[in-house]
């Protein structure tokens, strides 16, 4: 099925796929052969794309909005594995092994994904095998980015593990404002809580704090980072 809309032409569509990790290293055909798999479809705010347990049947590529892949306890508490958002992707490790899905996946803002079923990847792995190497490489990558957040929950702090998210997010999504970088993305302090795995009224507590010692600035829901020197020494 062809895709249609914003990135139905094959112009927009090979800029889309050429900024998907997975599929840069495919040259014109291949990402026009790919293109022709995908399907779109719309999500509206708070929805949930899928749910731990869930079959794995789709690998999805961000077209426009953000989703946010976290896990859920029993007692309602939440730990934020990731913000993605135009050009990411999610669902590939159930999409590879066949078995549920190990995360939740729930849409922050009004969204468009492009999906790619599983058999149809398989297919595509098949007749291209430098893309399964990439794949590899990228989920090895994500998988040292999780083994990352369960040693900072052991072994940090509260004020540790902030400070590491902001500067990861200052390296992912930030802006040069001047003599900082702007996290070019609005976090509510609920989901920096989740990301942290703490509360928010502790965020909020060292949002207060390294603000005061002006390594960072808020200001219209978003963050400016100053001092990223002083917030990497705040980790260890």
């Amino acid at each position: 099925m062809t895709v249609h809309g914003a990135y139905g032409t094959p112009s927009t569509l090979t800029q889309l796929l050429a900024d998907v990790p997975l599929f840069s290293t495919l040259d014109d055909r291949e990402q026009a052969e790919l293109g022709a798999r995908l399907r779109r479809r719309r999500y509206r705010k708070g929805e949930m794309v899928f749910l731990r347990g869930d079959p794995g049947r789709d690998l999805y590529l961000v077209e426009s909005g953000s989703v946010k892949i976290g896990l859920t306890t029993a007692d309602g508490k939440e730990l934020t594995l990731a913000l993605l958002g135009p050009g990411e992707f999610f669902g590939e490790l159930a999409l590879l092994d066949g078995d549920p899905r190990s995360s939740d996946a729930v849409v922050m803002e009004p969204s468009q994904f492009l999906l790619l079923e599983r058999s149809d990847f398989l297919q595509f792995l098949d007749q291209h095998p430098r893309v399964a190497h990439r794949v590899m490489e990228v989920l090895s990558r994500r998988l040292r980015d999780n083994n990352q957040l369960v040693q900072d929950a052991a072994f940090f702090d509260i004020a540790a593990r902030l400070a590491r998210v902001i500067l990861r997010l200052a390296d992912s999504v930030g802006q040069p404002d001047g003599d900082g970088v702007v996290i070019g993305r609005r976090l509510t302090q609920n989901e920096l809580a989740g990301m942290v795995g703490t509360t928010r009224e502790s965020v909020n507590k060292w949002l207060m704090e390294y603000e005061r010692q002006g390594m960072i600035e808020r200001r219209n829901g978003l963050i400016r980072v100053l001092k990223p020197e002083a917030l990497q020494r705040r980790i260890y």
